[in-house]
């Protein structure tokens, strides 16, 4: 009997955010809405970028992060950020990234859950 696949809470972020939080650059990933999520998040960059770049991987699952807190923004989360600070943005903690082999997913809006491909389980991301 097959096992089933694991599934995993994921989120997508625009380009070249996403490849900033993969390599550890990004630690707060703003939003206009807050979460009650903590836990692991595989993050997945989108098909729409802010700053065009052929190197940088899009639509697909890029690192797993620990988000671990999420808290009204302030103007000392800018440079985590790697953005301004914006009227009514939440802050969305990040600890523990975790570069994967990126495989591809397609993105959705807000807190969503990947299937992940066979062979790759939670425990091994």
């Amino acid at each position: 009997m097959q096992r089933e696949r694991d599934i995993m809470k994921a989120l997508s972020v625009h380009q070249p955010f996403a490849s900033l939080i993969a390599n550890g650059e990004k630690t707060i990933e703003t939003r206009k809405w807050p979460t009650s999520y903590r836990g692991d998040l595989l993050i997945v960059s989108t098909q729409r970028v802010y700053q065009p770049n052929p190197d940088l991987p899009l639509g697909k699952a890029l690192c797993v992060v620990m988000l671990y807190d999420c808290v009204p923004s302030t103007f000392d989360h800018a440079e985590a950020a790697c953005c301004r600070i914006y009227d009514g943005a939440w802050s969305w903690l990040l600890e523990d990234i975790r570069p994967i082999e990126p495989f591809p997913v397609r993105g959705r809006q807000r807190i969503y859950e990947v299937e992940l491909p066979e062979g790759v389980t939670c425990e091994s991301l």
